[in-house]
């Protein structure tokens, strides 16, 4: 009897992002992961996305996935979702570099694209 073999390259033994998010959590007591499901009507069809909020962690902000998916692979958006938010999360923290005329940070909220106000 010969045990089912996964193709090379496949994921079938990896955890999900979702399982690694929930798992970081755990480990590092924080709050569960919570996800949103959203939508967007894109012409004759409507795109799904996904965010995540930790909270406690990440400002209470919702981390966003990178992609918009088609409505059978909801689940895709979550693992975008949960994958962003797990490296953030896992980042080392750095110092700001300043830079001579530089008037405020890049993540600076208030300026930068979307913020209106000329």
């Amino acid at each position: 009897m010969s045990m089912p073999t996964s193709p090379p390259g496949s994921s079938a033994n990896r955890p999900t992002w979702q399982d690694q998010l929930s798992g970081y959590c755990t480990r590092n007591k924080l709050a569960p992961p919570v996800f949103n499901i959203v939508s967007d009507r894109r012409g004759g069809r409507t795109a799904w996305s996904s965010t995540v909020t930790i909270r406690g962690e990440l400002r209470n902000e919702p981390v966003a996935a990178r992609y918009w998916y088609d409505g059978q692979y909801i689940n895709n958006a979550r693992e975008d979702a949960a994958e962003v938010a797990l490296k953030v999360l896992s980042q080392q923290p750095r110092a700001s570099t300043v830079f001579q005329g530089q008037l405020f940070p890049q993540a600076s909220p208030g300026y930068g694209r979307g913020a209106g106000g000329y």
